[in-house]
């Protein structure tokens, strides 16, 4: 008989861990502040918005914890795939699709082009397949978002079967592949092979399989709390010094980031319901808001920007607005994004949302103790 440990959740861990909403927030708003630092020259912030982008980084991470976590959970219930795909697509695709018709009803504004251009088969064809970031074809600026939307669909499509099948005395090949995958990814930057660009799945798959195996490994080994969240304050450190020194500038930059953000997300989950300052506003106040919004923010963040940015330009060429104006148009565009996004939040995705009762995840209940609760999608 084999004496191996099931998977199951730590009996420390609670479904609903509301630290990672926090985290979902700061990235989220790392990201739109990156793409504000046009405005945010000559300010104490312009050097943080630089590195706004690495909140997609984040993002990977926190979803590769949080959808293997569902998976693991879920992997010997009946209805797996059909239950998984199909509350995966309630929440990815209303609003995928969505931003899509917005954009190509006005192409010329949104799209940056013309109709019969984005209209070729080819390219619309690789939006309806989530394939858009393996071409070598820039994406319109609008739809820039999507890249890291398509690899995280292109990594569960493959992702969940691997997971219902590599059960029993096959636990052990979950670890490797992710290990495997986490290490390939910045070896496949360095190959630089023709057939890749800055976006392609293989060149970014090390945050998200690290995500994964953070799930792999509190499932599948019975260590203690504490123990857990001494490791995530070693990753968390010994990754973003990496990143700054000696991956810096190579393609093992992801990886470093990858491996800190990681940390970051085990500290969260290990210390979940701390008292200090930094748990508290993680799961309470504006953190949380965003981490709330954060998908429909992702994803019309730059479409909102574009649709002021005749007035911007306006102001630019009428006065000579410098920091102070600079700082009203980022200002100004926070608050509509955030408009627009909360809106589609409660108007539009929640109300989708609610047909998710109709595929449970094995046993879990649909309440505020659930582990989907956090199961909001990485950009």
């Amino acid at each position: 008989m084999s004496t191996q440990r099931p998977t199951c959740r730590p009996s420390w861990l609670p479904a609903y861990i509301p630290e990672l909403d926090g985290l979902r927030g700061l990235a989220v708003l790392a990201v739109v502040l990156y793409h504000c630092h046009e405005r945010l020259v000559g300010t104490w912030v312009y050097g943080a918005s630089l590195w706004g982008w690495v909140g997609v980084n984040l993002f990977f991470a926190l979803s590769g914890f949080l959808i293997t976590s569902i998976l693991l959970e879920s992997r010997d219930k009946p209805h797996y795939f059909r239950n998984f795909y199909a509350r995966r697509a309630l929440r990815i695709w209303p609003v995928y699709f969505l931003l899509l018709i917005v954009c190509y009803s006005v192409p010329d504004w949104f799209l940056g082009d013309t109709l019969s251009h984005q209209a070729q088969w080819k390219i619309v064809v690789a939006y309806l397949l989530f394939v858009q970031n393996l071409r070598h074809t820039q994406l319109p600026g609008t739809l820039g978002p999507t890249w890291s939307l398509a690899i995280e669909e292109q990594y569960y499509l493959v992702w969940a079967p691997v997971v219902r099948f590599c059960r029993g005395r096959l636990n052990w090949l979950l670890p490797a592949i992710l290990v495997a995958a986490a290490i390939a990814s910045p070896l496949f930057g360095i190959s630089h092979a023709r057939f890749l660009n800055s976006t392609h799945t293989l060149i970014h798959l090390d945050g998200i399989a690290l995500g994964s195996l953070l799930a792999v490994g509190l499932y599948q080994l019975s260590w203690a709390r504490r123990t857990w969240l001494w490791m995530g304050f070693g990753a968390t450190l010994f990754g973003f010094l990496a990143a700054a020194t000696i991956f810096a500038g190579t393609s093992f930059l992801d990886m470093g980031l990858g491996i800190g953000f990681a940390g970051i997300v085990l500290m969260a989950v290990a210390g979940t319901g701390a008292r200090n300052p930094v748990a508290w506003l993680l799961r309470r106040g504006v953190l949380p808001f965003y981490g709330r919004i954060s998908y429909g923010l992702y994803m019309t963040h730059i479409l909102v920007f574009v649709y002021f940015g005749n007035f911007d330009a306006r102001l630019d060429d009428k006065y000579k607005i410098g920091i102070a104006g600079n700082l009203a148009i980022v200002a100004l565009r926070l608050v509509a994004s955030t408009l627009v996004a909360t809106v589609l939040w409660h108007g539009f995705e929640s109300q989708i949302l609610k047909l998710k009762r109709y595929f449970q995840i094995g046993a879990i209940p649909e309440d505020k103790t659930t582990v989907a609760k956090n199961q909001y999608p990485a950009p």
